[in-house]
């Protein structure tokens, strides 16, 4: 680790004296470039530095401490306990600055919930999580835009697309991604029993055309009327689009907008995303999952978390967390459970380092 950051600090010294050179001055694309590159290695520099200090400041202080007798033995005791500490910690911090970063964690994000087990409830469900995750993207300022729906006879949703924007939508979210179970009980039911329903959650991140090159001679797009729940005709102009990846055989449909270059749109962004995260999910496939953190790896089939309303509970399987304030998480309130998503998902990178060392 240490001859690495080693590496780091000689490239920090490279890019501070090129920052100082006239000609990287005059070239506003070359000074934003290593600008960048500045910032992002003055954190794990800076850390360096004073790691490299402590270090030198202990090794001071058991050499004063060998010959010192009396209150100076004393004070130099508690003094090399306190700077064995902080050299722990900034070991840490140190590790974990060297953690690669996601380089989809700063982008947008697009996220499709779908009823699943359950019938009406699961529908009245998934319009729940969508008020939720709309209420936790405002508290963050983050941009909301509906992208997609099929709104349910009985009220909330079959299924429904959205897009958050906002910077590090996608590292906010990403954890999302899996089945989510509501125990509860239905307003329709008389005998007062608790129905368990699911609905799936699916966070992608948000692809640009630099991300995915699509062929146009692949895309089979076909236009039709828009409808609204029970089928009935919400427009008269052949306004809905439904686009084919063929060689995938990804379909994206969308009716929202009266205008069908805008359906067109949001189309697009669905199915690039989704295509997107089908490269993703190729690449990881590759890799050996056993040195991978299994936190929000987005499988659908696994039961990530659950809502008890008449505990009062909300429990996140993959870490075994239970908080028990239901309304506030279902208001927005979900902070907590995704600061300790992430954290476990730095602790697993962390592993991982361990074990390459």
């Amino acid at each position: 680790m240490f001859e690495k950051l080693a590496e780091i600090e000689k490239r920090f010294s490279e890019v501070e004296s090129r920052l100082a050179d006239p000609a990287v001055a005059s070239d506003p694309n070359k000074l934003r470039e290593l600008g960048k590159e500045h910032a992002e290695l003055s954190l794990v520099v800076g850390l360096y530095r004073d790691y490299r200090h402590a270090s030198d400041d202990l090794t001071a202080a058991r050499e004063m401490a060998s010959g010192a007798t009396g209150d100076d033995a004393s004070f130099l005791r508690e003094e090399i306990v306190a700077l064995e500490e902080r050299l722990k910690k900034l070991e840490f911090q140190l590790k974990e600055a060297l953690i690669p970063k996601d380089p989809l964690d700063e982008k947008n994000v697009i996220v499709e919930i779908r009823s699943a087990a359950g019938g009406d409830e699961a529908a009245l469900f998934a319009g729940v999580l969508f008020e939720m995750y709309q209420r936790y993207a405002e508290a963050h300022r983050f941009k909301t835009e509906v992208l997609s729906g099929s709104a349910s006879d009985v009220g909330g949703y079959k299924e429904v697309v959205f897009g958050v924007k906002g910077k590090g939508a996608y590292s906010r979210l990403k954890h999302e991604s899996g089945v989510h179970r509501v125990q509860r009980v239905p307003a329709t039911e008389s005998q007062g029993r608790i129905h368990t329903s699911t609905a799936t959650v699916a966070v992608l991140p948000e692809a640009e055309d630099v991300d995915i090159d699509i062929n146009p001679n692949d895309l089979k797009i076909d236009v039709y009327r828009s409808s609204g729940p029970g089928g009935q005709s919400v427009n008269t102009t052949d306004s809905a689009v439904r686009i084919t990846h063929v060689p995938t055989g990804e379909v994206v449909a969308c009716q929202e907008e009266r205008s069908q270059l805008q359906n067109r749109e949001r189309a697009m962004r669905i199915l690039r995303a989704r295509l997107l995260q089908r490269a993703q999910e190729e690449q990881r496939s590759k890799i050996d999952l056993e040195r991978r953190t299994q936190v929000g790896t987005g499988e659908r089939s696994e039961k990530i978390r659950t809502y008890n309303f008449p505990q009062n509970r909300v429990t996140d399987h993959r870490i075994g967390l239970t908080l028990h304030k239901l309304p506030q998480v279902l208001a927005g309130d979900l902070d907590d459970m995704i600061d300790a998503l992430r954290r476990e998902e730095q602790a697993g990178h962390l592993r991982s380092g361990a074990d390459d060392d």
